[in-house]
């Protein structure tokens, strides 16, 4: 709901005797678990999160609308695909201030009905740029030419919507932020369009960022397995048709979405090839980690990106050389300790992350930790797990909208004076 200037006297004197009484996906933590474009240096400044303050986790910080049971109006643009259904589903668990959810959708999905345990009945709408305009927070999980084309326009001026895309249109322009709420989440201050940053990026870093505030690194390397939902539901389908086809069938699979047939097949190929040998996807984890990590321009950050046919959960190797000399049990207790984090290290009891065990869980799994033979001292190896439709990108977005209502972000987008 988007406040008037008249109500705002009113507001500060409820607020005044009000206690702040939300919590945030309260128990979350414990369930069970064509070519290169190369970006400016970014000034956007890391910011480091106790547990204490997870978006996801801490009370709201603002208590009006909880005093006066306001909650924002959210709207979803593509919330039948992959992404999108996951961001109602995060918004159903979540104690996010929502009053009301709105799903927009295409001329093919607009009356139909999308069925809600938190919400009820929610009739698909006819994307519109001036009913979206009259959410507080707009949702983007469509592609990027349809996010250039609206996301500006839905948040221009005051009474324009926050805008958290889903997509790469924005990632790489300087003056918008690119966020994953744990590590930079004040960058949403005095912001209405935010980036959600690439599925491979988002998992990688939350493991990556608690081992720099400990060791400080010079160099990351890494190899991500990627799964079929990377390509959204079509490419989880494509997988899953292709493998029946060339068991029950004996018929080659198609591959429509993916280069070559992905099942029983690894392709080492995501994105289109730059200039320098590289893919784009490869690329996009050392542009976006440089720039929400608030890392040098030429930090150095190599990426190779490999599908392979599992349905859901990317897994990467990581590798990173360090300033200082690590200690494998501070890095273990840092990762333990970290938000969003699950440490899964146990050799004895063949305990590790695998895409089996992180996919549907919204903490990433990081295990396999050890000292690089090749950086000796100052390295460390290891392994994480993520589900790619959660932490790399639908449950990012709602944690983003929970950190700007923590900060006071939010608010201060939705009061209009």
């Amino acid at each position: 709901m988007k406040f008037a200037s008249s109500t705002l006297s009113l507001l500060a004197a409820v607020a005044f005797f009000s206690p702040q009484t939300t919590e945030a996906f309260a128990g979350i933590r414990h369930q069970p678990s064509n070519t290169a474009f190369v970006p400016t240096r970014q000034a956007f400044k890391p910011f480091r999160q106790s547990r204490q303050q997870q978006a996801i986790r801490a009370s709201a910080a603002s208590s009006t609308r909880t005093s006066l049971n306001m909650g924002y109006t959210v709207g979803i643009v593509g919330a039948t695909g992959a992404v999108g259904k996951e961001i109602r589903t995060c918004l159903e668990k979540s104690s996010f201030e929502t009053d009301k959810l709105r799903i927009f959708g295409s001329s093919r999905s607009a009356g139909s009905t999308v069925e809600s345990d938190k919400f009820g009945s929610i009739q698909v709408e006819l994307f519109d740029v001036a009913a979206a305009r009259e959410c507080d927070v707009i949702f983007l999980a469509v592609s990027g030419d349809f996010a250039l084309e609206h996301a500006e326009a839905i948040s221009a001026g005051d009474d324009g919507a926050v805008v958290i895309d889903n997509s790469s249109a924005f990632r790489y322009k300087p003056n918008i932020p690119l966020v994953v709420p744990e590590i930079n989440g004040e960058c949403t201050k005095g912001n209405k369009l935010i980036a959600n940053p690439n599925c491979t990026t988002a998992i990688g870093l939350m493991a990556i960022w608690p081992l720099h505030q400990l060791f400080g690194l010079k160099k990351i390397i890494m190899s991500t397995y990627q799964a079929a939902s990377g390509a959204g539901q079509p490419g989880m389908d494509e997988l899953t048709e292709g493998t029946k086809q060339e068991l029950i069938e004996g018929k080659k699979a198609p591959n429509k979405i993916f280069a070559y047939p992905l099942p029983f097949n690894v392709i080492p190929q995501i994105d289109k090839f730059q200039e320098n040998g590289y893919t784009k996807e490869e690329m996009k984890v050392t542009w976006e980690s440089r720039k929400i990590c608030g890392l040098a321009e030429d930090f150095p950050i190599s990426c190779s990106a490999i599908r392979i046919p599992t349905i859901r959960a990317h897994s990467e190797v990581i590798i990173v050389e360090t300033e200082k000399p690590v200690d494998i049990e501070a890095a273990k207790a840092a990762l333990a300790a970290a938000p969003g984090v699950k440490l899964v290290d146990d050799p004895e009891t063949l305990s590790y992350p695998m895409p089996l065990t992180a996919t549907g869980q919204y903490d990433v799994e990081v295990g396999r930790v050890r000292k690089s033979l090749v950086f000796g001292d100052n390295g460390l190896e290891f392994f994480v797990s993520g589900d790619q439709l959660l932490r790399g990108a639908a449950l990012n977005a709602v944690l983003v909208a929970e950190e700007m209502q923590k900060n006071g972000a939010l608010e201060q987008a939705a009061v209009k004076v």
